[in-house]
């Protein structure tokens, strides 16, 4: 049960961490999701949007940031 809870905890903390990056990149108006490449269609009945380019670009942000910790935590 203690691991549950650690687990928890830990995935808060990673969500809290996740909402202040959003939170901090719509102040200083980095345009996530509005990014050249982003498919958005918009109908009449509805509306489809999927970020492909935002989503890249976080991908490969969290990759750099992640390698770069590993790196530090193996030493």
């Amino acid at each position: 049960m203690e691991s549950l809870a650690r687990a928890l905890i830990i995935g808060g903390i990673v969500l809290f961490l996740i909402g202040g990056g959003v939170y901090l990149a719509a102040r200083f108006g980095i345009p996530l999701g509005r990014l050249p490449g982003d498919i958005r269609i918009e109908g009449e009945n509805g509306s489809f949007y999927f970020p492909i380019t935002s989503s890249i670009l976080v991908s490969i942000i969290l990759t750099v940031l992640f390698n770069i910790i590993s790196r530090f935590l193996q030493k």
